[in-house]
């Protein structure tokens, strides 16, 4: 069967070309920083403090990652990091289901006023000093809890979760498992979760990229270096790297220093944001079916 051709008017094909245009451009201009990052972070020093870098490596050359890469610090980081977003996502996606799916249940009795409680901790919390003051109370400064526990729920991600289990999974489900005798742990463990895969790799990517990319929790709460994220050993690595160039008078020395400088700050980016970089094609769709689920919460 011969496929039916779509003709389109002059008129459309103005709108569509606009269309085109305007997406290039958008993605372009999204997509063209992350290749000068990249690009100047394997560039040599005096390529990237001469601006001659500016798609493609000029110069091509390892130094800054050598550099940075020689502290033991970075790899430190990178375990703890990813001790906290594999266990704190875990535990994140445990205890949002086990929210979401009581509220998802018309029978609940006081349903709507606990729902406001979770939505008013959106606009309103208590502030800094005072979370700092329950962390000390409860005895969770300096330990791996203080990163795990105070972001245990995310009242947005549970308010998605919610949805998706209340518009999604029907009650008929729910009448058919009783009469079988199930109780509602086993409901929800052999049916509900089985079918909530895709809000749960949804949130599952939502937390994974919070852990990853957190560090003011860290900075809060941690003292103890063995157990900082890498973003707070990234940062005091560019601190430490920030030479005083003000007594020298070799202007190659300087130009030399300040390129340095800047390679470190490109390179930094790439070693924090690599592994999400090589992640997110293979979760991409997740995110844009999590955006479809997150549109309506009715």
């Amino acid at each position: 069967m011969q496929a039916t051709k779509i003709h389109r008017s002059r008129g459309d094909k103005i709108y569509y070309g606009i269309c085109y245009a305007v997406v290039l451009l958008m993605t372009l201009a999204v997509l063209y920083p992350l290749v000068y990052i990249v690009s100047a972070s394997f560039s040599s020093a005096s390529a990237v403090n001469k601006g001659k870098v500016w798609l493609w490596p000029v110069d091509f050359s390892t130094y800054s990652y050598q550099y940075l890469l020689s502290y033991k610090t970075v790899w430190i980081g990178y375990a703890n990091t990813l001790f906290y977003t594999v266990f704190g996502t875990a535990i994140n996606v445990f205890v949002t289901m086990l929210c979401a799916y009581p509220l998802a249940r018309k029978g609940l009795v006081g349903r709507g006023p606990i729902t406001f409680l979770f939505t008013f901790t959106m606009l309103f919390n208590a502030g800094m000093i005072p979370n700092y003051i329950l962390m000390r109370d409860l005895g969770l400064l300096n330990t791996r809890w203080a990163l795990l526990l105070p972001g245990a729920l995310s009242a947005y991600n549970m308010i998605v979760a919610r949805t998706f289990l209340q518009n999604t999974i029907p009650e008929a489900l729910l009448e058919a498992s009783k009469l079988d005798g199930c109780t509602d742990i086993q409901y929800l463990w052999h049916v509900v979760l089985p079918l909530s895969k895709a809000v749960i790799a949804v949130i599952t990517m939502y937390y994974a990229v919070g852990h990853w990319n957190s560090y003011f929790n860290a900075f809060l709460y941690l003292s103890e270096r063995s157990l900082y994220p890498l973003q707070i050993f990234l940062r005091q690595i560019l601190v430490e790297s920030s030479f005083d160039t003000s007594d020298i008078t070799d202007p190659d020395m300087l130009a030399q220093l300040q390129g340095l400088q800047e390679l470190l700050k490109y390179s930094v980016i790439v070693v924090a944001s690599a592994p999400l970089l090589c992640v997110y094609p293979f979760v991409q769709k997740y995110f844009v079916k999590g955006v479809m689920i997150g549109s309506v919460k009715g």
